[in-house]
């Protein structure tokens, strides 16, 4: 990161919230498509459907202790961790939060709300500074629109690290079942 030029801000904002970023559009280098190329979301895909994708990404930055997403709010876009860590909790009934899990360079998040159309299922907190990639419904939308077979592999992407997910909330179920009851 610190070999990147910087790159001027479009805009800036801060909601309230400690929501605190800067937006201006991807720039397609050959560092940044290497590291698109070696996360999840973007596996697979050809030079030109990444190249199109790409364009279509929004470098967001976040401060340490801003929120990236809140529960329950509605969501329409999907973000790519370039660098920077992130804390995901969801809150009890009794309104306490609860550590879901941790995310890091590589990983993804938000994608859910794509999918399902629902409000956000969990709240984001960056824990460093860190920069976002953000794809939107509506771009997302215009990518399966300009290539129905490079989307294809994204959503099976996408669906992949679901199940991945899925397994480890299996393996943390089963795990506190042992612990709760034993073995039966």
């Amino acid at each position: 990161m610190a070999d990147e030029p910087v790159r001027p801000a479009a805009r800036s904002a801060c909601d309230g919230r400690g929501w605190a970023y800067t937006a201006a559009m991807a720039v397609s280098s050959p560092d940044l498509k290497a590291f698109l190329l070696a996360t999840p979301f973007f596996g697979g895909l050809s030079d030109a459907s990444l190249d199109l994708l790409i364009s279509m990404l929004v470098e967001r930055h976040f401060d340490s202790g801003a929120i990236v997403v809140a529960e329950g709010e509605s969501g329409r876009s999907m973000f790519v961790v370039h660098s920077g860590t992130l804390e995901v909790s969801e809150r009890l009934e009794t309104g306490a939060a609860i550590h879901m899990s941790g995310l890091e360079s590589g990983d993804f998040f938000g994608e859910m709300t794509l999918l399902d159309m629902q409000n956000r299922s969990a709240t984001v907190v960056a824990q460093t500074p860190t920069l976002l990639y953000e794809l939107t419904a509506q771009k997302l939308y215009a990518f399966y629109k300009a290539d129905i077979h490079a989307y294809v592999i994204v959503l099976q992407n996408i669906n992949r690290e679901l199940c991945r997910r899925l397994r480890r909330a299996d393996a943390r179920i089963k795990r506190l079942e042992v612990r709760e009851a034993g073995p039966r």
